[in-house]
């Protein structure tokens, strides 16, 4: 499906002036289309406050304070409300983290109402972490960035690691799968051996844009081969205790990028999860790295503004919703 430029401009038109609709919502192709937006990766720190041990090296963009003030602002004239995502913090700083993403999301006064926060499920403690967070509503899920360097290939499927994933469907939380592209089918094993835990595919698996482009710049390899990363979304796809987050690739985007370029990665996770089982992230800061996140919004607006209405209503929001059980706790 290609994104023409007329159909790009309608949908970030429309988005824009979101700004100025009495209800402040997106607004998609077709006139009318009142589109709330659930971001569910929403990442937030201050390094005067706690610094992510991974920040220190991190492009000089993402080493400043990312609060809800800022969010707020990078999102403002849209009718948004987010989930946080864990921040990769130290391990020793993971009841801190999560406690102040409990406060946020009960306060009312942020866009913020729910948290995904950090743990380790291999770990000897992570029962009684578990145990910790038993009552706090506010968290609907865990996650471990699996996907750093040093994490080796096969982690996640260690016995102490799956038995910690079994232990999160017990308690009625989500896992995130953050994991390499080379990776992905260790995720679909994973998906599998717990099947009592929900998860949510990152990134759309973190697939890299320039694998997808017809014409690389000489600088630049892709980190992962196409047709591999299609089949590997196409097993998970198959596993029904998944949905695909449709977020983190903007990040990766080259200079100069367009919908088009994003549009091969988007489709084949949405058209292989369908249309009950996608959510957005906006994966703001860290979208900065390619794009502003209000550029994002607009870019995928332009790529599903022919898919139908329902399937768009359940993207921006309303599968999260049900996903995260966000009018109710999580099942114990």
């Amino acid at each position: 499906m290609s994104v023409s430029r007329r159909a790009f401009l309608r949908s970030a038109g429309a988005i824009l002036a979101a700004g100025a609709a009495s209800d402040g919502s997106v607004r998609g192709a077709s006139v009318g289309d009142a589109m709330p937006i659930l971001d569910t990766h929403q990442h937030l720190w201050d390094p005067a406050r706690r610094e992510p041990p991974w920040l220190a090296g991190a492009p000089d963009i993402l080493r400043r304070r990312y609060t809800n003030p800022e969010y707020v602002e990078a999102t403002r004239g849209l009718d948004i409300r987010a989930i946080y995502m864990e921040v990769d913090v130290a391990p020793s700083d993971h009841v801190a983290e999560a406690d102040e993403a409990i406060a946020l999301s009960r306060s009312g006064e942020h866009p913020t109402i729910a948290a995904i926060v950090g743990g380790r499920p291999a770990s000897d403690g992570f029962a009684d972490y578990l145990a910790r967070l038993r009552d706090r509503k506010e968290v609907r899920g865990v996650r471990q960035v699996l996907h750093g360097g040093g994490t080796p290939a096969g982690y996640c499927l260690a016995d102490p690691f799956v038995r910690g994933i079994r232990r999160l469907g017990e308690a009625g939380l989500t896992f995130d799968l953050c994991l390499r592209p080379a990776e992905l089918d260790d995720g679909c094993e994973l998906v599998s051996r717990c099947p009592g835990t929900r998860f949510v595919l990152d990134h759309c698996g973190n697939a890299d844009v320039a694998a997808f482009l017809k014409t690389l710049p000489s600088d630049r390899k892709p980190s992962h081969d196409a047709d591999a990363w299609r089949r590997s979304i196409d097993r998970l796809a198959s596993r029904n205790n998944i949905i695909c987050k449709i977020s983190g690739i903007v990040a990766r985007a080259q200079a100069g990028w367009g919908p088009d370029d994003l549009a091969p990665i988007v489709n084949h996770c949405l058209d292989a999860f369908g249309p009950d089982r996608v959510v957005f992230g906006g994966d703001w800061p860290v979208c900065l790295l390619g794009a502003t996140l209000r550029a994002w919004i607009e870019a995928l607006g332009a790529v599903v503004a022919e898919r139908p209405l329902e399937f768009r209503r359940n993207l921006w929001h309303a599968n999260a919703s049900r996903f995260f059980r966000l009018d109710a706790p999580p099942s114990k």
